[in-house]
């Protein structure tokens, strides 16, 4: 017994007994760590035991439900199956429309489910805010507006960006006056999300945007002008010359992208000829959207330009003219005398040919 215990008793030198309790403490943390695994393996099972047992008892009603058959009587929905009933209205409300989409929103307004979103949305972790934005937006829950509202000024990108789609389902009229703003300051949404969220809203944020525009900062412009293109905004005839005849060429830019009136023809005209070759591009495939005859030959000039991506903008802008047919396009060729513009502009017929013959 003597010895058994000295053979388990620390080192009397300083060194040996140092490393004897460091490899003491690693057993212990490999062992605590053992059986955290083990734990965490426990309740995932039964997390996933509990969500096949909530699927497989509202799976059946959701159908039901989405083909025009909801029952008479509903289940209780329990505390612990909310989440989850949550998360599968919101993945087949995302994929639905019409009465389908009405007869899930009434379902989980039957059974009181708005409320538990909007403690959720309050109170819940990201994942569960996150759903209820989703769900309350859904539902167009009136109730749920200020809250949205503050998630908006969230630093979370994807949690902001829901909470202002939720807005917008709920009363897109609202929702513009108070998104639009928001949307040109925050760089860090970025413009594909701005427009799908924007795109149910977009008559009512036009407004805004046209009154808008002469009120801000020169800085801020340019990205107004994206989301304007984005959304196809059309925007007063004075903003958009105002912004080709700005000396910032990212106003020009914004402002040629969206040109859409023959109004704005002759200035557009004017740009053909800017120092900057991507004001020339643009200015190319402007006048392809709102030139008429006359500007064939505009567009000619341009295939012997010094840029590469100015000729072939302006090629694709002859060549999709809808005057000019193929005879028409041929010859135009046979009467380049420039090496740089025949060749660029047989490209372009090149690309397009084999089009036209498969329509």
């Amino acid at each position: 017994m003597t010895l058994s215990t000295a053979a388990f008793a620390a080192p009397s030198d300083p060194i040996l007994a140092t490393a004897y309790w460091t490899g003491i403490g690693a057993l212990v943390l490999t062992l605590l760590l053992g059986l955290q695994i083990i734990r965490l393996r426990l309740l995932l099972r039964a997390r996933q035991r509990r969500d096949a047992r909530a699927l497989a008892r509202w799976r059946p009603i959701f159908n039901a439900v989405i083909v025009g058959e909801t029952p008479a009587g509903l289940p209780a929905l329990s505390k612990a199956e909310r989440p989850h009933f949550i998360k599968l209205w919101v993945h087949l409300q995302a994929s639905l429309r019409g009465d389908a989409s009405d007869a899930l929103n009434a379902l989980a307004r039957r059974l009181g489910v708005e409320r538990d979103a909007r403690t959720m949305l309050a109170r819940g972790a990201r994942t569960e805010r996150l759903l209820a934005t989703l769900l309350l937006g859904h539902l167009g829950d009136r109730d749920s507006w200020d809250t949205l509202r503050t998630l908006t000024a969230s630093p979370d990108v994807t949690l902001s960006l829901s909470a202002l789609w939720a807005l917008v389902r709920i009363d897109p009229h609202a929702a513009a006056a108070y998104l639009t703003p928001l949307f040109i300051e925050r760089d860090d949404w970025a413009m594909s999300h701005v427009a799908g969220i924007l795109k149910e809203a977009s008559a009512p944020v036009a407004g805004v945007m046209a009154d808008l525009l002469p009120t801000l900062a020169p800085e801020r412009l340019p990205r107004a002008l994206r989301i304007a293109e984005a959304l196809r905004i059309d925007l007063p005839p004075a903003v958009l010359a105002d912004a080709m005849a700005s000396s910032d060429i990212g106003l020009v830019t914004g402002a040629l992208r969206i040109v859409a009136t023959p109004a704005a023809r002759d200035q557009v005209r004017g740009l053909l000829a800017h120092a900057d070759w991507q004001v020339r591009v643009l200015a190319a495939k402007a006048i392809g959207r709102i030139g008429d005859p006359s500007d064939v030959e505009r567009l000619a000039a341009l295939l012997g330009d010094r840029e590469w991506w100015v000729r072939y903008r302006a090629a694709q802008a002859i060549v999709e003219l809808p005057w000019l047919g193929p005879d028409d396009l041929d010859a135009l060729h046979a009467s380049l005398t420039d090496r740089f513009a025949a060749d660029i502009f047989a490209q372009v017929i090149a690309e397009t040919r084999p089009l036209e013959r498969v329509a």
